[in-house]
């Protein structure tokens, strides 16, 4: 089982993303939150085909981190069913791995 994860995340907006995201690592839940503005994601909501506007929150942590994480993502995202997808990151230039360890939760 790998350490680390990239955690997706879309928000309605990008000052929405950037609450999570500085929250986020504020709390030592990320090491690093990229925010990319202006997502269009289409998807199925209540049976019709969507279409929304979003922001995409790129979120570097730790594994054992992702209950908190998950917990403060869904208090601050105004999503009723919010994206929060945790995919483990199964290599990755050490020294980069070594800070996101020292820069997260022990």
């Amino acid at each position: 089982m790998t350490e680390f994860c990239l955690v997706l995340v879309t928000c309605k907006s990008e000052p929405e993303a950037r609450k999570i995201g500085q929250a986020l690592v504020k709390q030592k839940l990320a090491a690093c939150v990229n925010i990319i503005p202006k997502v269009n994601s289409l998807f199925f909501w209540n049976k019709k085909l969507s279409r929304a506007r979003e922001a995409l929150l790129l979120i570097k942590s730790r594994r054992k981190l992702f209950s908190a994480l998950s917990e403060a993502i869904r208090k601050s995202n105004s999503y009723k069913l919010p994206e929060i997808i945790a995919l483990p990151i199964l290599a990755g230039e050490k020294k980069y791995l070594n800070w996101l360890k020292s820069e997260t939760k022990n």
